[in-house]
């Protein structure tokens, strides 16, 4: 029951911040239009959110999701502008995702580094790498069909209820949980999260694991960035800066444990809601900034120690 309890506080939690903004808000925060928004601003925290559930279950951390998804906006604006195919730049941001991933792997794998180190050096080295390539500016490009997968829906689009964006992240969720639930990899990354050196002593091939976790990881931040750069319509170098948290806080916040070993792809998409529905309240609220970050960083503390306690009582 206890996977089950989790999930039913994350759900708890959603149904308690929304209704609380709805109260403080009636006549701005619970309508089509801001449903609508909300949901589009959760496609990008929530497809990265996928790939960091896999890396938190394994017992790592990636702290460079947000750099990796302003590298892929970079990589497809600068492909369009040379006249490639909209799905060959969506693929060639996803590449370069991929690539990140294959290195910080590997560099874990191979160099026995912590998760936490080399992904902080790689956050500083790909927002650079970003930065130039885009000549430290935005980079614009021409309109194409990427240019709609995050657009709100017209009129006679409302066949879809949602934007393709969402359904994309949708069913990329479908295949997360099923790869966990149903194969052998997925048992895999849950054994080396709560036990690593068991899982080795079993069989289990740790690096080999490990190293398409976070390969896994960086491309599902990649296709995040696809999703960011269809809702800026721009290659920008400094976006999603501290996404990161907002990813790692709503894995954590929808029952994941940052010591590895638990976690669940229905409780990372609820996460990733939450986070949302707070910054979108905050902003209807026109609460600044700063209140927000606070509002924002309270919310990862609070995770975080509601982890710990779950661990304890395991104990």
């Amino acid at each position: 029951m206890k996977p089950w309890l989790s999930k039913l506080a994350s759900l708890v939690g959603l149904v308690f911040v929304f209704v609380l903004f709805t109260i403080l808000q009636p006549a701005k925060f619970p309508t089509a239009e801001n449903m609508e928004i909300m949901l589009l601003q959760t496609a990008v925290v929530g497809t990265a959110a996928l790939g960091m559930t896999l890396v938190i279950m394994s017992g790592g951390i990636d702290l460079s999701v947000g750099s990796v998804i302003a590298l892929s906006t970079v990589v497809i604006a600068l492909l369009l502008n040379v006249g490639a195919a909209p799905a060959f730049a969506a693929m060639g941001g996803v590449g370069v995702g991929a690539l990140c991933g294959l290195l910080i792997g590997f560099v874990i794998t191979r160099a026995k580094l912590p998760s936490f180190i080399v992904t902080l050096g790689m956050w500083g080295a790909l927002r650079g790498a970003a930065k130039g390539l885009a000549g430290e500016q935005m980079i614009a490009a021409p309109n194409t069909w990427l240019n709609k997968l995050l657009n709100t829906l017209t009129d006679d689009q409302r066949w879809m209820l949602v934007p393709p964006g969402v359904w994309m992240m949708a069913v990329l969720a479908l295949i997360v949980g099923g790869m966990l639930h149903f194969t052998r990899r997925g048992r895999y990354i849950v054994a080396i999260g709560s036990n690593e050196e068991a899982a080795r002593l079993s069989g289990v091939s740790v690096g080999r694991t490990k190293l398409s976790v976070y390969i896994l990881g960086s491309t599902f931040a990649a296709i995040a960035g696809v999703l960011q750069f269809s809702y800026l319509t721009v290659g920008d170098p400094t976006t999603a800066t501290g996404m990161e948290l907002d990813v790692i806080a709503a894995v954590v916040i929808g029952g994941g444990s940052l010591a590895g070993g638990r976690g669940s792809v229905f409780g990372s998409l609820i996460g990733a809601l939450i986070m949302t529905i707070v910054g979108n309240g905050c902003t209807k609220m026109e609460l600044p900034n700063w209140v927000q970050e606070i509002v924002t960083g309270l919310i990862i503390v609070v995770a975080v120690m509601l982890d710990r306690l779950r661990h304890r009582r395991t104990g």
